[in-house]
């Protein structure tokens, strides 16, 4: 089953996404891909802080870019967070690394063949992703193409997935069963 949950910052979408993936590991742990790169102290500090609230039901994976990899870490028939799509775009597009960027494409086909491997294993995947449309965008060209590939990967996200929310101010508004 892959369940699709989006919001805007600080809506309380991860904390929906994380019940979604406990509900369904029942007695399981889950697996948590973590897509973030801890790039400083506010950032280590938001990480450690949620490992902490995880630990014990939780095994966490990090996978910035090779999300792929980490899915395929994970036991069949287990519950899987993937936290946050949003930052995974970021690192497809535009890397720490100058040759780790992909194309638009290659994200895309990356995404799918994580989507293919969960349902052929009767993985429950949940991922989280950020709305990027809540106030008028730059007019830069790079920022266009990162809202642009975020769109993009929502709306193939949302026609894809078993299930799709958005949460709201904590309330989580179900779009499709």
């Amino acid at each position: 089953m892959i369940v699709f949950v989006s919001g805007g910052a600080r809506s309380g979408k991860s904390q929906v996404a994380e019940q979604r993936a406990l509900s369904a590991a029942g007695d399981a742990s889950c697996y948590y891909i973590a897509t973030a790169n801890v790039y400083d102290a506010e950032m280590a500090d938001r990480v450690s802080r949620h490992q902490a609230r995880r630990e014990g039901q939780w095994v966490t994976l990090e996978a910035p870019l090779a999300i792929d990899q980490a899915i395929a870490q994970v036991p069949d028939h287990h519950a899987v967070l993937l936290d946050c799509l949003t930052l995974w775009a970021g690192q497809v597009l535009f890397g720490a690394e100058p040759n780790e960027e992909f194309s638009d494409e290659q994200g895309l086909v990356l995404l799918g063949r994580c989507l293919r491997d969960a349902q052929a294993r009767g993985l429950t995947l949940v991922i989280v992703s950020n709305d990027l449309n809540e106030e008028l965008i730059p007019d830069q060209p790079t920022t266009w193409r990162y809202v642009e590939f975020i769109q993009c990967l929502h709306r193939w996200l949302a026609a894809e997935a078993d299930s799709v929310l958005e949460v709201i101010a904590g309330c989580a508004m179900e779009w499709k069963r």
